[in-house]
């Protein structure tokens, strides 16, 4: 096994050095394709979201590439092989952002949410973004604010479109938020996002659907990892990265049935860290503290967490 270091830079001209220990192993995330298109889907959001009159912020951009980092270091390297006990790896991140003491001083909670959801050991330090960077998210474009007054994760599951179909029944407006990874899920997605519009022709709302994936060998010599336990880390991140575009105060919706959302283990195997966090009222807290730390004027929020699938079905 070896501790593991993923560095983010803005292009080959981004040469600055980051120390590193002898038994740690350095990757470097490129973030840039071209001259200065952002990669792994960051930029084609930006556009997405342009596109639809939602103009996010600078530290909502921010939050967007930490999330890239985390999923690409997730999903990139092998618990069996990197880890002691098959589980537990040991994972650093250097992330280049636009205010690095503003995300320093949320550092601590932002691990905190990390290794609880992941079942790992990481820290996240950051630096400043390249000069030709240090401004990426466009200004808003119009005097006229989005048409959109609510954001809800949409993730092709039964409780997500019960969500959609819940905020759309009671007259509002929501920017529905997908990742785009595995075929099938992203096919339900599509498919159940059509028969929405369909039957709710007269409404403008719409989604940001976002494909990030890495190519298999991004660490050198390390096999790829299946359990993808910090995806909901970057579906949050999405949500909030649409959210700051926004105006103030506004609440991402993740829609999940209470029972799932408390990890009750299911069958006597399903323990610990074998069952899974993406909601659990423990991780969403540490969500709303990172975003009061970063001044990001908005918070996450499970509207049925008192609910089971059934009942939220039946309503």
């Amino acid at each position: 096994m070896k501790r593991h270091l993923l560095a983010g830079y803005f292009g080959p001209d981004d040469q600055i050095d980051i120390p590193y220990a002898a038994d740690e192993q350095v990757t470097r995330l490129e973030l840039v394709a071209g001259e200065k298109s952002l990669d792994h889907g960051i930029g084609g959001a930006l556009t997405s979201l342009k596109s639809l009159g939602v103009f996010p912020s600078e530290v909502g951009l921010d939050l967007l590439i930490v999330a890239a980092h985390v999923h690409a270091a997730d999903t990139r390297i092998s618990r069996a092989e990197q880890s002691q006990d098959s589980w537990t790896r040991e994972l650093r991140l250097v992330v280049p952002v636009s205010d690095p003491e503003r995300w320093q001083a949320a550092a601590r909670t932002l691990t905190r949410t990390l290794d609880f959801l992941t079942g790992d050991r990481g820290t996240v330090g950051f630096r400043r973004r390249p000069e030709r960077f240090a401004s990426i998210a466009p200004p808003p474009a119009t005097l006229f604010p989005p048409p959109f007054d609510e954001v809800s994760l949409f993730s092709g599951g039964l409780d997500s479109l019960i969500g959609a179909i819940d905020l759309l029944e009671s007259g509002r407006t929501p920017l529905l938020i997908s990742h785009a990874g595995e075929g099938a899920t992203s096919d339900a997605q599509s498919a159940l996002f059509g028969k929405l519009k369909q039957h709710y022709s007269g409404s403008s709302f719409d989604r940001l659907r976002v494909w990030m994936a890495f190519p298999n060998g991004l660490v050198k010599d390390v096999s790829s990892e299946s359990t993808t336990r910090g995806r909901s880390f970057l579906f949050f991140a999405l949500g909030v990265f649409a959210g700051s575009g926004l105006g103030s105060n506004f609440v991402l919706r993740v829609p999940e049935n209470g029972l799932i959302a408390l990890n009750v283990p299911l069958d006597p195997l399903r323990l610990g860290s074998n069952s899974t966090r993406t909601t659990h009222p423990f991780y969403m807290s540490r969500w709303n503290e990172l975003l009061g730390e970063l001044g990001i004027d908005g918070r996450v929020e499970n509207p049925y967490w008192d609910k089971t699938k059934g009942e939220m079905a039946a309503a």
